[in-house]
């Protein structure tokens, strides 16, 4: 089942570098969760950097942000450390996530086609409902982009 913009979220729980995540224990917050291709990649740690950079405005505005990718919980674990991420990444492997808001992707890599997570961010309110959607995400920018919307809310 895919996840529309409007509609409620259904409940998950799935594994993180905090322990499980599980998204009904979020109601009351805002949840940012970003999908992101691979960790210690040029854009992918860009990315986690500017939402960390800015992590306290988003604790402000009572949002949690969680990053999102298909890297083993070892590998997220690492990624964190490097880069002081004070939210989690959940380690979606099963990529029962990334199908569920649909961002598997087919991309061309070295001339062939495979299925990469095309890097995408969703704000959750604090109801339970997809509230705002970015796919194709350019990172410069994005973060900032992300938290006035949720300062919107």
């Amino acid at each position: 089942m895919t996840i529309k913009l409007g509609h409620p979220v259904p409940d998950f729980t799935a594994p993180s570098t905090l322990g499980d995540i599980t998204l009904s224990l979020l109601k009351g917050h805002k949840v940012v969760l970003y999908f992101y291709p691979k960790d210690n990649t040029p854009g992918c740690t860009l990315e986690g950097q500017n939402f960390r950079d800015l992590h306290d405005q988003f604790v402000k505005e009572n949002a949690a942000v969680i990053g999102v990718s298909r890297d083993s919980l070892k590998s997220h674990q690492a990624f964190c450390e490097q880069e002081k991420f004070p939210f989690p990444l959940i380690s979606d492997v099963a990529e029962q996530l990334t199908r569920s808001f649909d961002v598997i992707k087919t991309k061309t890599m070295y001339g062939k086609p495979v299925q990469g997570v095309e890097r995408s961010t969703f704000v959750i309110d604090q109801y339970g409902v997809l509230a705002k959607e970015w796919r194709g995400v350019k990172v410069p920018g994005h973060a900032e982009e992300v938290l006035a919307y949720v300062k919107s809310l």
